[in-house]
């Protein structure tokens, strides 16, 4: 992953220095700022280092699959970009062993990557990691199940815990009924075993 550094008298003439020279807009690119002291006066000017996210996207699948491999796994890896979030779509010999029991160890490998990432850019990057559309079609059986129990909860007028989650899941079984007129939601407990419960509005 090349990194390249431009100076000027201000961060703004820096940046623009690197748009120029790299053709690219200032969206497209991750901006990390050093402020260095040059000359017999010590002039203030500002450096910056520059990385283009493609760069940084073609990173991600390059260490995921050295990673991959090193782990024993033979896969293969479809970059899809969800809302300019780039999503990474792994394809390998043992999916479910991947995946984990409710996701967990595609949320560790995640959460590995995110940090080696980190480190690398010097910032956080945000992107998303699937096993075989596993989050995809996990999201759509959560939807479905929440909107399943709102309507218990409409029917019956009494309240309904769900399993605990993760953060991840809570935050899908919220969004699905942040609108429903018949009931809302809260998270309770400590994590990990924080879960939701459903309760129906007051008439």
């Amino acid at each position: 992953m090349e990194k390249k550094t431009y100076i000027g008298k201000t961060k703004e003439e820096a940046i623009s220095n690197a748009t120029i020279d790299l053709q690219e807009i200032e969206e497209n690119l991750i901006i990390n700022e050093k402020e260095i002291k040059q000359g017999l006066f010590k002039t203030k000017k500002i450096e910056i280092e520059v990385i283009e996210k493609r760069e940084v996207v073609k990173y991600i699948k390059d260490y995921t699959n050295s990673l991959l491999k090193d782990l024993g796994f033979n896969a293969n890896i479809e970059i899809r970009k969800n809302q300019e979030v780039p999503t990474y779509i792994i394809y390998s010999d043992n999916d479910s062993l991947l995946i984990g029991k409710n996701g967990k160890n595609l949320q560790a490998l995640s959460k590995i990557i995110s940090q080696v990432v980190k480190k690398e850019i010097g910032t956080s990057f945000k992107f998303m990691l699937d096993v075989n559309d596993y989050k995809e079609k996990n999201e759509k059986r959560l939807e479905r199940l929440a909107k399943q129990i709102a309507r218990e909860v409409k029917t019956t007028k009494v309240e309904a815990k769900l399993d605990s989650m993760n953060s991840y899941e809570r935050r899908i079984i919220h969004n699905t009924l942040t609108n429903n007129k018949y009931v809302y939601t809260e998270s309770e407990g400590e994590e990990p075993n924080r879960y939701i419960v459903i309760k129906p509005k007051e008439d």
